[in-house]
């Protein structure tokens, strides 16, 4: 990179942070911020504990999202003077280093992702369920590996993983899995991969080393918290008790501890036996169907159908293919990006 190249470069940041501000518009941010703070010095404020938590809530994100672009545009206010000084001085040191330096442009771009996360549910951590689909071992073996990545995704960016259910497959992998992502704009970052993922490759199940092709369903659906109240009664659901499979000693599988909850109006299926006491599966198993039923319901505003991905794991329906053999290659469905 040249001095044309990067004083370009700067141009663009520019533009970036401005339309960031546009839409952000901190210093509404702040004005909300201050009325937050005003209202927490009143004497009766913790007296509506639900209110009080809520109000938490909004002063947490109201406040990430000030440090992120103030942390931002000061990163890029910094370098420009930088840039400046280098530049009359020709410093060829400093302005290689600058050449160099990515971070900058990985800052802005992490705040720009940031501020297009303004849907409500955005900022809600996530529940996913992953199911394998066509392809027998192949595909329990490819839902573990989409398991692994979610799970490797979520270190990275510093997310908690609780596990609410998890199944393994008979030869390998898994059968079945759900989990909740505990985050900041952990929904809003993972709801993309709410779909049909599709694999191939030549299968190490297969002697004959022949390529075989394998879906995994993964559905994301926000975590709700006591603000949205999902009314379900109790003749539209089927509950089943059955004992858990695999490991988990004595008591695990000697009892009807796992659970199976069908909601009969729309045929979701939930499932939990991660945990010993009944009690507490169920509790988990709800907190999926609440979490589904609502996704479905705003998938059903949009006019999109939800529970088909669940019931029809195969061709067609992939969002996205991982293409190992013949040739290596992940793409977007959707957006036909490679």
């Amino acid at each position: 990179m040249d001095n044309y190249e990067y004083s370009e470069l700067i141009k663009l940041l520019n533009k970036k942070m401005q339309n960031i501000e546009h839409i952000l518009k901190p210093k509404e941010l702040q004005e909300k911020l201050e009325v937050i703070q005003k209202q927490e010095q009143e004497p009766d404020f913790w007296n509506d504990i639900k209110n009080a938590t809520k109000l938490g809530k909004d002063k947490n994100r109201l406040l990430s999202s000030l440090a992120k672009f103030n942390k931002a545009k000061k990163a890029l206010d910094d370098t420009q003077e930088l840039y400046i000084l280098a530049s009359e001085e020709k410093d060829d040191d400093i302005l290689n280093g600058l050449f160099e330096d990515t971070e900058l442009e990985e800052l802005i771009k992490q705040t720009e992702i940031g501020v297009m996360l303004n849907n409500p549910d955005d900022s809600c951590n996530a529940i996913i369920s992953i199911h394998p689909g066509a392809g027998g071992t192949e595909s329990q073996d490819w839902a573990s590996m989409l398991y692994r990545m979610y799970l490797r995704y979520a270190q990275r960016k510093d997310y908690k993983i609780e596990i609410l259910d998890y199944q393994d497959g008979e030869e390998a992998g898994l059968k079945d899995v759900a989990f909740i992502v505990k985050g900041e704009n952990a929904y809003g970052y993972l709801k993309a991969e709410h779909g049909i993922h599709r694999l191939v490759r030549i299968s190490p199940f297969d002697s004959n080393a022949k390529r075989h092709t394998s879906f995994a369903s993964v559905i994301v659906s926000p975590e709700l918290d006591d603000s949205i109240d999902i009314v379900i009664e109790d003749k539209d659901l089927r509950i089943d008790t059955y004992r858990a499979s695999g490991a988990g000693g004595q008591h695990v599988n000697k009892t009807e501890s796992a659970i199976r909850i069908t909601h009969l109006a729309t045929n979701i299926i939930v499932q939990c036996q991660n945990d010993r006491s009944q009690h507490k599966n169920k509790a988990s198993a709800m907190k999926i169907l609440k979490s589904r039923l609502y996704e479905f319901e705003l998938a059903k505003q949009k006019a999109e159908k939800d529970s088909e991905e669940k019931s029809d794991i195969g061709w067609g329906h992939q969002i996205r293919s991982y293409v190992m053999q013949p040739y290596q290659q992940v793409k977007d469905t959707r957006t036909n990006k490679v």
